[in-house]
């Protein structure tokens, strides 16, 4: 890893994906495929869960029918799981430790987008539950001939919507299957999670068990603001934002920088 590729640089935008970065929903998605799976009378292994984290939901719907031996249930398990997963979410909506204060920090000094493998829906309801979405002026998920991580396509519409190069993007992810995204289209990465495995830990140039890190925190705290004329076109959120506040990131249509 090259740690100081991110410590000492200031991004000119920064796009963080949602599921087990900014919200705490893997177990939620872990939860959900188990329930789908036990209504065929199938336990998940633990190469199981490996292959089905990160990956679009329609794909992880392809696979739950394959593990169970039902292929030709594919779109109806994908309903299934779509179903179990948003009410789980709905029951329980975290944000990652240490989310909040990093979007807060980052959003003083470049503009954030949402790149996501979740449906618009579940990300917008997560992010504005945790009072999160405000901060966002764009949020990008596949479809309309976009694919899904890992192809780099949602990051790369990302970096358009902010009008930045990639190269000048910061990615924060904590999937093999997000950072492999990121890295295809040409963004430095930080990697979050517990767990990394080795490719990942090898495509990221900065890996933290949490957005808590002392690093992170410390870094998004040292960069220059966004200058004074760039910051009148942006609105501001309280740092105390409440958790039922505005619905839509500032300025952003329902369909800013998505699919």
């Amino acid at each position: 890893m090259t740690a100081d590729r991110i410590l000492s640089w200031t991004p000119k935008a920064v796009v963080f994906d949602c599921d087990g970065t900014l919200m705490d929903t893997e177990r939620h998605w872990v939860e959900a495929r188990r329930l789908v799976l036990r209504e065929y009378g199938v336990t998940p292994d633990e190469e199981f869960s490996e292959r089905a984290k990160g990956i679009h939901y329609t794909d992880c719907g392809r696979l739950l029918a394959e593990t169970a031996g039902r292929p030709e249930l594919a779109d109806k398990m994908t309903d299934q799981l779509l179903e179990s997963f948003r009410s789980l979410v709905a029951e329980d909506p975290v944000t990652s430790p240490g989310a909040a204060a990093l979007v807060a920090l980052v959003h003083e000094f470049a503009p954030l987008a949402v790149a996501s493998n979740c449906p618009r829906d579940v990300v917008e309801t997560c992010l504005d539950t945790a009072g999160l979405l405000l901060y966002f002026d764009h949020v990008v998920v596949p479809g309309e001939g976009m694919r899904p991580k890992p192809h780099p396509d949602v990051y790369l519409a990302a970096a358009r919507a902010t009008g930045t190069d990639p190269a000048a993007c910061l990615a924060v992810e904590d999937s093999l299957v997000g950072v492999q995204s990121a890295v295809r289209a040409g963004m430095r990465v930080v990697g979050v999670g517990p767990r990394p495995d080795e490719e990942s830990l090898a495509l990221t140039d900065l890996w933290v068990d949490t957005l808590e890190d002392p690093r992170l925190l410390a870094w998004g705290e040292s960069r220059p603001p966004i200058p004074e004329g760039r910051a009148a076109a942006r609105v501001v959120p309280p740092r105390d934002a409440p958790a039922g506040g505005p619905t839509r990131p500032r300025g952003a249509s329902p369909g800013a920088g998505g699919a």
